[in-house]
C-alpha cells in the first residue's frame, strides 16, 4: 500500500469525535462521519456556487478506518468538477490521533452538488471570477 500523504493546506472542518457518537462496537458512527464531510464540502460547494446549494449524491464513498472517541476529524474539501449547475467535491477525511501522535485517512468520497436559488431550483454555477450577489 502507497504512503499516505496528508493535505498540507489547511482543513475545511476539524472536530472532535465523542463519546455519545460511538456505535455498539466502540466506533464512531459512520453516519457521523459522513454528515461532517457533508457539511465540509457543503462550504466548498457554496462558497464555488456563490449561494445555496443542494447535496444530491455521495458518489465512491469508501469508508477505510475507523474513527475512535479523542480523534480530531480533519477534513480536506475542494472543486473537482464543475457542470452548467452541479459540482462535484472532492473529499478526503483524516483521523489525528492526539494520543499517538499519528495521523491516517478514514475515508473518502465526492459529494455532487447543485446550486439552487431562493425556491430551491437549480440554477447555473457562476463563473469561477464572478462576484458574490449584492457586492
Amino acid at each position: 500500500m502507497a504512503e499516505e500523504i496528508q493535505p498540507q493546506s489547511e482543513a475545511t472542518l476539524r472536530v472532535v469525535a465523542m463519546p455519545a457518537d460511538v456505535n455498539i462496537n466502540g466506533d464512531i458512527f459512520g453516519g457521523w462521519v459522513l454528515s461532517q464531510m457533508d457539511i465540509a464540502s457543503g462550504i466548498v460547494a457554496a462558497q464555488r456556487a456563490r449561494g445555496r446549494v443542494a447535496t444530491i449524491a455521495v458518489d465512491a464513498m469508501k469508508f477505510i478506518r475507523p474513527v475512535k472517541v479523542g480523534d480530531v476529524l480533519c477534513v480536506w474539501a475542494w472543486v473537482e468538477r464543475v457542470g452548467r449547475t452541479s459540482m462535484g467535491i472532492r473529499i478526503e477525511a483524516w483521523a489525528n490521533k492526539p494520543r499517538k501522535g499519528t495521523s491516517e485517512m478514514v475515508t473518502e468520497a465526492v459529494f455532487t452538488y447543485v446550486a439552487i436559488d431562493e425556491d430551491g431550483r437549480p440554477r447555473e454555477v457562476p463563473a469561477e471570477d464572478a462576484p458574490w450577489p449584492n457586492d
